[in-house]
Protein backbone atom coordinates (compact mmCIF):
# COMPACT_ATOMS: atom_id res chain seq x y z
CA UNK A 1 0.00 0.00 0.00
CA UNK A 2 1.06 3.84 -0.86
CA UNK A 3 -0.16 6.08 2.13
CA UNK A 4 0.82 8.71 3.75
CA UNK A 5 -0.55 10.22 7.08
CA UNK A 6 0.29 14.24 7.11
CA UNK A 7 0.08 15.28 10.91
CA UNK A 8 3.35 16.86 12.75
CA UNK A 9 3.67 15.17 16.06
CA UNK A 10 0.79 12.85 15.16
CA UNK A 11 1.83 11.30 11.88
CA UNK A 12 4.02 8.68 12.96
CA UNK A 13 1.44 7.34 15.69
CA UNK A 14 -1.30 7.62 12.85
CA UNK A 15 1.12 5.54 10.31
CA UNK A 16 0.86 3.03 12.69
CA UNK A 17 -2.71 2.79 13.70
CA UNK A 18 -3.69 2.49 9.91
CA UNK A 19 -1.36 0.23 9.18
CA UNK A 20 -2.16 -2.21 12.61
CA UNK A 21 -5.81 -1.72 11.43
CA UNK A 22 -4.83 -2.86 7.93
CA UNK A 23 -2.17 -6.49 8.42
CA UNK A 24 -3.88 -7.25 11.90
CA UNK A 25 -7.52 -6.47 12.16
CA UNK A 26 -7.92 -6.99 7.83
CA UNK A 27 -10.00 -3.68 7.62
CA UNK A 28 -9.75 -2.47 3.77
CA UNK A 29 -8.15 0.76 4.23
CA UNK A 30 -11.24 3.78 3.64
CA UNK A 31 -12.26 1.71 7.09
CA UNK A 32 -8.41 1.74 8.61
CA UNK A 33 -8.18 6.03 8.19
CA UNK A 34 -12.02 6.58 8.86
CA UNK A 35 -11.55 4.27 12.46
CA UNK A 36 -11.35 6.90 15.49
CA UNK A 37 -7.38 7.70 16.79
CA UNK A 38 -5.63 8.37 19.29
CA UNK A 39 -2.41 10.56 20.08
CA UNK A 40 -0.02 9.86 22.84
CA UNK A 41 1.01 13.00 24.87
CA UNK A 42 3.02 14.00 27.76
CA UNK A 43 3.17 11.35 30.57
CA UNK A 44 0.38 9.05 30.58
CA UNK A 45 -2.12 11.55 28.64
CA UNK A 46 -3.38 9.69 25.80
CA UNK A 47 -5.99 12.20 23.21
CA UNK A 48 -8.89 10.49 21.75
CA UNK A 49 -11.24 11.57 19.17
CA UNK A 50 -14.77 12.25 19.90
CA UNK A 51 -15.75 8.64 18.36
CA UNK A 52 -13.99 6.24 20.59
CA UNK A 53 -16.07 4.35 22.74
CA UNK A 54 -16.67 5.04 26.25
CA UNK A 55 -15.79 1.61 27.58
CA UNK A 56 -12.30 1.98 25.83
CA UNK A 57 -11.67 5.20 27.53
CA UNK A 58 -12.66 3.69 30.81
CA UNK A 59 -10.40 1.04 30.14
CA UNK A 60 -7.46 3.69 29.24
CA UNK A 61 -8.54 4.72 32.80
CA UNK A 62 -8.33 2.16 34.68
CA UNK A 63 -5.16 1.42 33.40
CA UNK A 64 -3.24 4.72 34.94
CA UNK A 65 -3.96 7.26 31.93
CA UNK A 66 -5.22 10.72 31.81
CA UNK A 67 -7.54 10.92 28.86
CA UNK A 68 -8.64 14.14 27.02
CA UNK A 69 -11.59 13.63 25.07
CA UNK A 70 -11.13 15.53 21.78
CA UNK A 71 -14.14 18.20 20.00
CA UNK A 72 -15.81 16.66 17.68
CA UNK A 73 -14.36 18.74 14.61
CA UNK A 74 -10.82 18.82 16.00
CA UNK A 75 -8.60 18.03 13.08
CA UNK A 76 -5.48 17.45 14.94
CA UNK A 77 -5.77 13.23 14.47
CA UNK A 78 -3.89 13.21 10.75
CA UNK A 79 -4.98 12.88 7.58
CA UNK A 80 -4.15 10.79 4.91
CA UNK A 81 -4.19 9.16 1.56
CA UNK A 82 -4.15 5.94 0.32
CA UNK A 83 -3.67 3.29 -2.50
CA UNK A 84 -3.59 -0.06 -1.89
CA UNK A 85 -2.74 -3.08 -4.77
CA UNK A 86 -5.51 -5.40 -5.39
CA UNK A 87 -5.03 -8.50 -7.32
CA UNK A 88 -7.41 -7.17 -10.29
CA UNK A 89 -6.68 -3.35 -9.12
CA UNK A 90 -6.42 -0.74 -7.08
CA UNK A 91 -8.32 0.40 -3.68
CA UNK A 92 -8.23 4.03 -3.25
CA UNK A 93 -9.14 5.85 0.01
CA UNK A 94 -9.45 9.07 1.14
CA UNK A 95 -9.68 10.48 4.89
CA UNK A 96 -12.70 11.84 6.29
CA UNK A 97 -10.87 14.14 8.18
CA UNK A 98 -10.56 16.77 5.36
CA UNK A 99 -11.10 17.47 2.15
CA UNK A 100 -9.90 15.04 -1.05
CA UNK A 101 -11.26 12.06 -2.87
CA UNK A 102 -10.41 8.68 -4.06
CA UNK A 103 -10.33 8.70 -7.95
CA UNK A 104 -9.02 5.96 -10.40
CA UNK A 105 -9.39 5.46 -14.40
Amino acid sequence: MSFGVMGGSVQAQAHTQVMVRVTDYHQNPQAASDAPRWRLGDQLNVQLEHEVPAATIEELKSRGHQTIRSDRLATDFGRGQFIFKLDDGYFAASEKRTDGQAVGY
